[in-house]
């Protein structure tokens, strides 16, 4: 690694065998949101393995700014002590979000039922991706926003002074703006009601009633899914363990899968069933990824994982199957390039509207080592080559975390190094991200 004007480059080598243990950090979509819930719940949360990465540290510092105690106690331990549904304070600066989408599209829906002015801002790659996707539903309920061209930030909140509970279909699958609308659902009366057409993750409803509020999840007539928040409740203060985050899970898992030799465990990784979508695909490649000790840690599913290197084939991923694994498919395309055959993943028009344009992203940095991928509409196709992976290109990650640490995990399996422009984005989601790696012998 070397680092000029700020930028940190980074390089990984091939290497011949991985081995070892990989904890990797908490899951960053729970973490965003036992910050939020801890401040608005009556008295003290303590939460245990909360990922320490810039997005989430946003989070806690907005958390702060609008009048909740948030301080650490020091490795992934936190303390927030609330201030009740609807008791936030107006902040007197802006609230800085920097990389973290999913931090401004929710704290959109909790600002929305607060009474108060807010202004969101965020870096060059936040202002550059929609929200009018979450403001349309708010408004409905009674917040007003003024934004920028298309909705983007930077923008002004105004709260409503009395929100009103609304029923709203989605009309693309978001877990992003389904929790937006029940966290403003929050400080309505009565009944707040998404529909979803296609079923995304849901943390959100998980923690909702961990911490005492009332969801029901149901099936309509034409088999989209109904989740219903009984509004202004009195949420409770609880303790709250983290899983381990199965996105960064990801990238170790793919490094043993590419690799001549390996054995990896990751213990108490995260296994909501609206997550876990590449675990599906690349078992259906042919990967060897047992799960032992399965439990429930606040409310989710965790399990520990034991990867095993093997041969990996070409398969379809269905347009459906991407609510789970939206986060994953830069990864997903990696492993393909090492698998027998093509791999298809359908339906990725989402990806185009992610911290890059991840779709063109991915084909650039595979083409620039040497692997054969094209994409056909929202589909990209990836022609593997096991065994012959070419390497030796410098990918640019155009500021994405994800891109990022997907091309560096590329270079421990290709024939020459992988080189990647600019690592810094990496500390948003994955501090520890190269240690970690190294630690199970990559370079």
């Amino acid at each position: 690694m070397n680092r000029v004007n700020g930028v940190r480059k980074g390089v990984s080598q091939p290497v011949a065998a991985l081995y070892g243990t990989a904890a990797v950090p908490g899951d960053k979509s729970a973490s965003h949101r036992a910050l939020m819930l801890g401040g608005l719940a009556v008295g003290e949360t303590r939460i245990e393995g909360l990922l320490e990465g810039e997005d989430v540290l946003r989070t806690a510092a907005a958390m702060r700014a609008m009048g909740c105690e948030v301080e650490t106690l020091g490795s992934g331990a936190w303390r927030v002590v609330g201030v009740g549904v609807g008791g936030l304070a107006e902040p007197e600066d802006v609230l800085d979000m920097g990389n973290a989408g999913t931090a401004a599209r929710l704290l959109m829906g909790v600002l929305a039922g607060h009474n108060m002015t807010v202004f969101l801002t965020g870096d060059a790659s936040l202002r550059s991706r929609p929200m009018a996707r979450v403001s349309t539903p708010l408004q409905m309920m009674g917040a007003q926003f003024i934004t920028r061209e298309a909705g983007r930030l930077p923008l002004a909140i105004v709260g409503a002074a009395d929100p009103v509970p609304i029923e709203y279909r989605l009309p693309v699958p978001s877990a992003q703006v389904k929790s937006a609308i029940l966290l403003a659902g929050l400080s309505a009366p009565g009944e707040t009601t998404v529909i979803e057409p296609e079923a995304t993750r849901d943390h959100t409803e998980r923690m909702l009633c961990h911490f005492g509020a009332t969801v029901r999840t149901e099936t309509a007539e034409d088999g989209a899914g109904r989740i219903t928040l009984v509004g202004q409740p009195e949420l409770a203060a609880t303790d709250i363990v983290v899983p381990r985050d199965i996105s960064s899970a990801a990238f170790p898992i793919v490094a043993g899968l590419i690799t001549n030799e390996a054995s990896i465990s990751l213990p108490c990784v995260g296994l909501n069933p609206h997550r876990s979508g590449l675990l599906v695909t690349l078992r259906e490649m042919g990967a060897k990824i047992e799960e032992t000790n399965a439990r429930d840690v606040a409310g989710e599913p965790v399990a520990d994982l034991v990867v095993t290197s093997g041969p990996l084939s070409g398969v379809t991923v269905p347009a459906a199957r991407a609510p789970s694994m939206i986060d994953e498919y830069p990864i997903l395309a990696v492993a393909a390039a090492f698998a027998e055959g093509d791999t298809r993943m359908c339906g990725l028009g989402e990806l185009r509207v992610k911290e890059s344009d991840r779709l063109a992203t991915v084909r650039d940095g595979l083409v620039a080592n040497g692997v054969d991928v094209t994409i056909e509409g929202d589909d990209l196709i990836v022609r593997g080559r096991p065994g012959a992976v070419p390497g030796g290109g410098v990918v640019e990650a155009r500021h994405d975390h994800r891109i990022a640490m997907s091309f560096l995990v590329m270079g421990v399996g290709t024939a020459d190094p992988v080189g990647v422009d600019d690592m810094s984005p990496i500390d948003t989601s994955f501090p520890g991200f190269l240690l970690l790696m190294n630690e199970l012998g990559a370079s």
